[in-house]
Order: structure tokens, then sequence, then C-alpha cells
């Protein structure tokens, strides 16, 4: 005890004082902000530990630093580089005293910020799931009927997508804090507007105007990167054709399909089957290809017939189409000109030949009506050109060139049996004009040959 200027009065008997157990846990210090990449040091001690006492031992432990040198875990500072993978682990300072053994120990969560990694893009679409074991490496377009729904990540960077389709993408950053993600059509510049200031990009439908380039960006503080996708749309085949046309040699006939990916042609003779590029004496085949288009040529030089069906069919893996000529009997074929195609044209022509004979009918009908309940004329006048006397009317049948003159078989007609055969013009609303020399009737030719 100590009493004044008194010390240690009790000098036989000293004061002896044990600790039996720490109560305080250890205090680690950060010096600054975890950055993936760069070095940092972490400082741990004990709060009251008493100076000049039994020196403590430190030790670290967690998977951040489970690669260091285990020296440089035996101290109270300690040095290491973080990577993103640290972020969100443990980190243990323990701290021991010997005489007698007494332990005490605090663990933190590790806090790492890293630059954005690992962008992937991810799928929502209908009709349309990737193949298993493929991880969305690639798309299998399903009929339009089922209705599919599926989330996949994209490894690859092109995808081909259902025309009419629904497609929404997700753009999926590994980054801490997170990033700022963005949608670009292209490449993204300095001045670019998004067109999805989100993850998410919705594409309601899809059509040729949404093919080509889609770029997402994850914007960070200590970095940025992108991922790029490349939409490519598909669609089954769209026909265009057949049509034919009969020439000197046969029929020839051609046909042109749109598709993407690129349609196959092929011809269908009655139960026949022709494609690709061959010719023999009867007919010949050529094919060619440019982009999505196809264009076939068929040409037949024998072995036509009536009834004979000729069809053009056009297939790719996302469906078929087909269009089919009939050539049509009761005429020579090499005279039937261009040959119809069975597509609903011929029934839309009978139906429009049905429609215009009707209407003559009713016409003439009409027509005959009206002149029934006219005046009758006279032998000697006409409802339009007036008095025409049987001499000028005979000469409609003789008003030919001098050389030619009626034929000798034939005895000459008298008057009582000439027929005359003349058309009848009416001009509703005008009045017959009357020649000035009455005389002269008889001289006037009122009539043109035909």
């Amino acid at each position: 005890m100590e009493r004044g200027s008194v010390k240690y009065s009790y000098q036989d008997k000293m004061l002896k004082l044990q600790v039996t157990a720490l109560t305080e846990k250890p205090h680690i210090q950060i010096r600054e902000p975890l950055e993936s990449g760069r070095p940092t040091q972490l400082t741990c001690s004990l709060p009251g530990a008493c100076e000049g006492g039994q020196p403590l031992i430190f030790s670290w432990e967690g998977a951040a630093v489970d690669s260091l040198n285990p020296q440089n875990l035996s101290s109270s500072v300690l040095t290491f580089t973080p990577r993103p993978g640290d972020h969100g682990t443990n980190l243990t300072c323990q701290v021991k005293r010997e005489r007698p053994l007494l332990t005490t120990q605090r663990t933190i969560r590790l806090n790492v910020s890293y630059a954005p990694r690992n962008l992937t893009i991810g799928i929502t679409f209908r009709n349309a799931t990737a193949r298993p074991g493929q991880c969305g490496s690639e798309v299998e377009l399903r009929p339009r009927n089922q209705e599919v729904t599926a989330l996949k990540i994209l490894q690859t960077t092109s995808l081909p997508i259902l025309e009419g389709e629904a497609l929404r993408l997700l753009c999926v950053a590994d980054s801490n804090p997170p990033a700022e993600l963005n949608w670009f059509r292209g490449s993204p510049g300095l001045n670019t507007t998004p067109i999805s200031s989100t993850a998410i990009l919705e594409l309601p439908r899809v059509g040729p105007a949404q093919e080509g380039e889609f770029t997402c960006q994850a914007r960070h503080p200590l970095g940025s990167q992108s991922v790029s996708l490349s939409l490519s749309v598909v669609y089954p085949p769209q026909l265009l054709g057949p049509s034919c046309s009969w020439e000197d040699q046969g029929l020839h006939c051609s046909c042109s399909s749109r598709a993407q990916p690129a349609p196959s042609l092929r011809w269908r003779l009655g139960a026949g089957l022709l494609e690709g590029n061959h010719g023999n004496a009867s007919h010949a085949v050529t094919s060619s290809s440019a982009g999505p288009w196809t264009n076939s040529s068929l040409s037949l030089r024998a072995g036509l017939s009536p009834d004979l069906r000729l069809s053009c069919e056009a297939r790719n893996v996302h469906g078929a189409q087909s269009a089919s000529v009939l050539l049509l009997p009761g005429k020579s074929v090499f005279q039937a000109g261009v040959v119809p195609a069975a597509l609903g044209g011929a029934g839309a022509l009978a139906l429009l030949s049905l429609c215009l004979c009707l209407i003559s009918f009713g016409r003439v009908k009409a027509h005959r009506r009206q002149a029934a309940r006219r005046p009758k004329v006279t032998n000697d006048e006409d409802p339009v050109m007036g008095t025409v006397t049987w001499g000028s009317k005979r000469n409609l049948g003789l008003d030919k060139p001098p050389n030619q003159g009626l034929p000798t078989e034939d005895p000459p007609l008298s008057e009582e049996q000439w027929e005359v055969y003349y058309g009848n013009l009416s001009f509703h609303g005008m009045k017959p004009q009357e020649p000035e020399d009455p005389e002269a009737t008889s001289s006037m030719n009122e009539y043109s040959e035909i």
C-alpha cells in the first residue's frame, strides 16, 4: 500500500494480482476502404491490456489471408491485397495470453469494392427454350401455339428469335457497389443516349426493325464493362408465286421464296418431286439463293397433260408453304396461254364472268322493252337517219371496189329477195336532221362498211 511518501510498506507480504479472464474483445481498425487490387493494412489491438505485463500473441484467420505467409499472420498489423472474391468473407483477429492461457477474438465481414465483372445477358421469351445442358448457348424455337417462358443466361454473342415473339433482355453484372446498367442500340459512344436506363430491355414484338446489335454497359467508379448481343430475326418461308407462261419450247414456271434462314425450293409435278439443279429431255430445274431469297425455275418440254397439277414448295426449319398451278382441261395444252394459278384465281375469274353476263343480259332485256314501246317505223324510215330509199340500202352490200364483183355461182338477187343487215345507233335526246334538198336523200351514203 502507498501512503504519502511511503511506498511498499508491506515488503514482506507482497500483493499478487491474477487475471482469470479477458473481458474485452480485440478492436480491428481499417485505415481506408478496401478496394480490389490495392494493398491495405489492418491493425488489431486489445483494449485494457496492462503495459509491462505478459506479451500478447496475435493471429489472423480467414479466407482472405489463407494464402499469405504464416509469419505475416502473427502480428497485430496485417498487410494484404483484397480480391473481388474476398468481398463478404470473414476475417478474425485472435489474441492470446499465456500463464494462464487466455484467448479472445473478434470477427468482421470484409467489404471489398471492385469493378464490374462477369457481365452477362439473360433472356426471357415465349415459344422458345434453351436446349438442356447447353446453358443457353443455343436456342430452340418452338411452334407459336406453345406458351413457354424461360430465363436463361446466354454464353454466346448471337441469338436467333422467331419473328413476332416477345423478348426481354436482362443484363447482370457482378460488382460492389452495384454498377449502373444501361442498354444501347449498337456500340455506345460518349454522348449516346441509352434506349433503356435499367437492367431490363423489353422488345414486345420482334421484327426486322429489331435485328442487329444490342449492348449492355455497366458503369462503376472503379471501371466499366460492356457486353453485346447480335439479334437475328428468323421466320418461316413467304412464297411468291409460282407463275407460269407458255413459250415456244414449252411451259416455263418460276417461283421465289423469302425466309430466314434461306429456304429450299422444290417442285412437285403430279406425284414426282423435282429439286436442285438438273435437267433432261422433258424438264429442267434451276435454283439459286442470295441472302434470304431463293429462286427456282422449271421448264417443261414434254409430258404435259390436262388436269396436271404443278406445285412449288418452300421450307426451312421454322415452317413450310406451298402453292399450286392447275392446267385446266378442255383446251389444247400448248394453246392455253398463261396458266392460271389454282389459288382462288380461277374461281374469282369465273365469278367475274358470270357477273358480266348477268349485267349484259339485263341491259339487252331493258333495251328490248324500250324498243317495244316506241312507235314502229315504215320500211322507208330509219329511226336515226330518217328516210332512206331501198336503193341506197341495197348499196350497202354492193359498195365494193370495181374489180370485185359478186360470185358468179350465185344468181343475182331481186329487190324482194335482198336482205339488208345494218347496225342501229340510238342517240337519245337528238332529233333527226332533215336534209335541205329532199331529192338528195336517195344519193346520200349514211353507212360505212364494217
